[in-house]
């Protein structure tokens, strides 16, 4: 890929989507359940650019969605409202209500309070809504703390007790109609174990349930899949179908899996210009335009991406890639063998199609980048650079 070229085309900082691993990385998945009924329920949080959402919608992708914003997405994207789940620990009442009159496939519950919100909120408008109880399992994920979610001093989901009582609450509600199950431990999984141990109590939580009559018609595994950022060693999509299909005999549920890190992250790119370098006693900067606004990661996770600078390679000594945010944890990169670089040179940060442009703001008051898809050796511009009229245009009018 030329990424100088784009760079010149579309100006810099810039996200890169490469729709063409896209489409690999989720028919790759698709195929590891095709043993099951199966619906691969993409994270929208992951990225959510709409030309992003209706390339997969065209592959038949789901969407699991933590916002209406995100389940609105989805619906603009061409996803139907049959592989489209609401998850999330914080739903208002608007977005439940707006939930249940698009129909989607379930919302997934994750406290007592919230059935009950659901259940107000389904009989208010004469509904029955058809939900999904979020079960924690207590399963250490293996994983960054920030991105562990099944344990339970985690926020997400219900003990396996309390979940049990949820069931029996809905099942005898007109209100409610408990169609599935799910688990979501953590994201960026790299351990197998951890996924099958949790899908295993979820699994007999379920046959349990199935016993007295609670019709689980889902089996929602999360997401969480990993990819490789610096060496990990990654889970193949076969070897996680399997370990869950594992825990599931006798039983005939859909599956629904929900990556999206996996299907998006290394199919990414973060594109900056060389704007200067520093040397500071010892220390070696190579100051570039992007910034911790633009890709907040390094910063939030200290969490590592490989960097490479376009066409030069020799003579490299150790230096800290950073951005013009008045931080100083706005960096890229800490202490890496990178070569001598030259104003415009461009600095490539790889694996940065998940959690990239989603997460970005404008503080600094910073336009946020260009985003731009690569399918078939043809580039095209799928969301345009901000201006600083965009920026300001809900405020001006109140200036006094």
């Amino acid at each position: 890929m030329d990424y100088k070229a784009l760079a010149q085309k579309y100006g810099t900082p810039l996200y890169v989507y490469d729709f063409d691993e896209i489409s690999r990385n989720y028919n790759k998945i698709k195929t590891a359940f095709k043993a099951r009924k199966s619906i691969i329920a993409y994270a929208v949080k992951a990225n959510s650019n709409l030309s992003l959402l209706k390339h997969l919608a065209n592959l038949g992708s789901g969407a699991d969605c933590v916002s209406i914003g995100e389940i609105k997405r989805a619906l603009l994207a061409g996803i139907p409202n049959y592989k489209i789940i609401f998850s999330g620990v914080g739903k208002r009442d608007d977005e439940i209500a707006e939930a249940l009159e698009k129909d989607i496939l379930f919302i997934n519950i994750e406290s007592e309070a919230e059935l009950f919100r659901v259940e107000e909120i389904a009989a208010k408008l004469g509904k029955q809504a058809r939900i999904s109880v979020r079960v924690n399992p207590n399963i250490d994920p293996l994983t960054h703390p920030y991105i562990s979610t099944g344990l339970s001093e985690n926020k997400f989901g219900v003990a396996i007790d309390t979940a049990k009582k949820l069931y029996l609450k809905a099942k005898s509600s007109p209100y409610l109609n408990p169609v599935g199950i799910h688990f979501h431990i953590g994201s960026q999984l790299t351990e197998l174990a951890p996924i099958k141990e949790a899908s295993a109590i979820v699994a007999e939580l379920t046959r349990a349930l199935q016993k007295i009559d609670i019709d689980i018609k889902f089996f929602d595994v999360g997401g969480g899949l990993g990819i490789r950022y610096k060496d990990e060693k990654t889970i193949e999509p076969y070897d996680y179908a399997q370990a869950i299909l594992s825990t599931l005999s006798g039983t005939d549920m859909t599956i629904i899996c929900e990556p999206g890190r996996f299907i998006v992250g290394n199919a990414g790119v973060f594109l900056t210009s060389v704007l200067y370098e520093k040397e500071t006693g010892s220390k070696r900067f190579i100051i570039v335009d992007g910034g911790m606004n633009d890709l907040l990661r390094p910063s939030l996770y200290n969490a590592y991406h490989e960097v490479e600078v376009v066409g030069k390679s020799e003579d490299a000594s150790l230096a800290d890639v950073v951005g013009p945010v008045c931080e100083s944890g706005d960096f890229f990169a800490k202490d890496r063998l990178l070569p001598k670089t030259e104003h415009g040179d461009i600095v490539v940060v790889k694996s940065a199609g998940a959690y990239g442009f989603v997460m970005s703001s404008n503080y600094n008051t910073r336009p946020r980048p260009a985003e731009v898809a690569i399918e078939g050796g043809e580039d095209r511009l799928i969301r345009e650079r901000e201006s600083f009229e965009y920026l300001i245009e809900k405020e001006v009018r109140f200036m006094v």
